[in-house]
């Protein structure tokens, strides 16, 4: 099968789309996140009305159900953990029992960030030669910054380990307020920005350049919803600066509400996702 032009789309260096215009007339489109997620490329033969989706090789196809139903449970069940956290600690009886229960839930989000990590470093690749996507031999660690995919998922998986920083340091007691804004707040500002930068990324691939609307693209709305979570998170980590001079929360409600909801968004996200799936 021939090809006689490529085509290439994406922001900035990243490229998101290629198009195959094929010597018989057809057409071959491989998107990042279509193949990375579903394993599918959408061909057209010369003299077909419609594209039709052309599935990756089996193995492909059972690593990606798999690693999809780890990443969108972790993600859901760590978004309900962190949510329950800021309830606990909006309406329970102290501080402890919700720290422990947002460094549970913070282990789910790392378990997700790194299975989602997974998913790029291990997503079927397409063959220039046959015009399908195929497995590559399984790896636990790649570095490829020049994939947009790996880049997103690499900055999410790394802010979860820094808020797992912010979170193992919530659990010590005494700690004055300086303290508190160094090992507390200042890994969870970093956290925030982390996967705001992520999920910029995840949006301008899902739309191949610049972010718009894409309401009848699952992968968008997941995408969308927690990028809110991230804003979520943002607004709470500034609202939970603890003032040097008298020790107190800039606005403690605002801090957890935004938490609690922040961390709904990326359960739903967890939820949405298990359906983007081969």
């Amino acid at each position: 099968m021939s090809r006689i032009e490529r085509t290439a789309e994406g922001p900035g260096p990243f490229t998101t789309r290629l198009t195959w215009r094929l010597g018989d007339g057809g057409t071959a489109v491989w998107e990042s996140r279509r193949a990375r997620k579903r394993g599918l490329l959408t061909v057209r033969a010369a003299g077909d009305s419609e594209p039709r989706s052309r599935r990756a090789d089996s193995t492909s196809v059972s690593r990606l159900r798999r690693l999809n139903a780890m990443a969108a449970g972790a993600f859901a069940v760590g978004g309900g953990l962190f949510a329950s956290g800021a309830a606990v600690a909006q309406f329970g009886a102290g501080d402890v029992t919700g720290a422990w229960i947002y460094f549970v839930g913070g282990l789910f989000f790392n378990t997700g960030g790194y299975v989602s990590l997974l998913q790029a470093v291990n997503a079927p690749r397409q063959d220039d030669e046959m015009g399908a996507l195929a497995a590559r031999r399984w790896r636990w660690w790649s570095y490829e910054p020049g994939r947009i995919d790996w880049l997103s998922t690499f900055l999410l998986f790394v802010g979860t380990l820094v808020f797992g920083i912010n979170l193992l340091s919530s659990l010590l007691q005494g700690l004055s307020a300086q303290q508190v804004d160094r090992l507390i707040w200042a890994p969870d500002m970093v956290g925030c920005a982390l996967f705001l930068v992520s999920g910029h990324l995840a949006l301008v691939e899902v739309c191949h350049g610049r972010p718009g609307i894409r309401a009848r693209d699952l992968g968008w709305w997941i995408v969308a919803v927690n990028q809110l979570g991230s804003l979520l998170f943002l607004g709470a980590a500034l609202a939970d600066f603890t003032r040097p001079a008298t020790g107190s929360v800039v606005n403690v409600d605002i801090a957890n509400w935004g938490t609690l909801m922040g961390a709904l968004c990326f359960s739903v996200g967890g939820l949405l996702q298990y359906f983007e799936r081969p």
